[in-house]
């Protein structure tokens, strides 16, 4: 019992508003998002870019000249690929999932409906 208020407590209340009231809000914030998500993409591929420019320019080296410069390690590769694109693709895809369930409110919902804001777009909407 304890267990569920705590659970309850911890997501946040859902607050009831007209959707009437909250359409003009919905479209702003999907707008928001969705120049995220393109920022987010943007950088991602700036790093993807970079790193082929990088490879190509080792890969075209001498042998001699490669074996003097060294190369990143592949750890080190590999921790730039988590923080370059892994991460910020993860916060892309949870930014679309924000971006269907704005959506579905828009689409599902009548202007005289009251409809359940959850605690991200209510604190948005304040």
């Amino acid at each position: 019992m304890m267990n569920a208020f705590v659970q309850h407590s911890a997501a946040g209340p859902s607050v009831k508003r007209r959707a009437a009231d909250v359409y003009p809000f919905l479209e702003t914030y999907i707008a928001r998002k969705e120049q995220q998500i393109a920022d987010i993409m943007q950088i991602v591929e700036r790093y993807e870019k970079r790193r082929m420019v990088e490879e190509r320019a080792y890969q075209s080296m001498s042998a001699l000249r490669r074996m003097f410069s060294g190369k990143k390690p592949d750890h080190h590769v590999a921790v730039e690929y988590i923080h370059y694109v892994k991460k910020p693709m993860e916060q892309v895809r949870r930014l679309r999932a924000e971006v269907e369930a704005a959506r579905a409110i828009l689409t599902d919902s009548q202007p005289g409906d009251m409809i359940d804001l959850d605690g991200d777009l209510e604190r948005e909407l304040t």
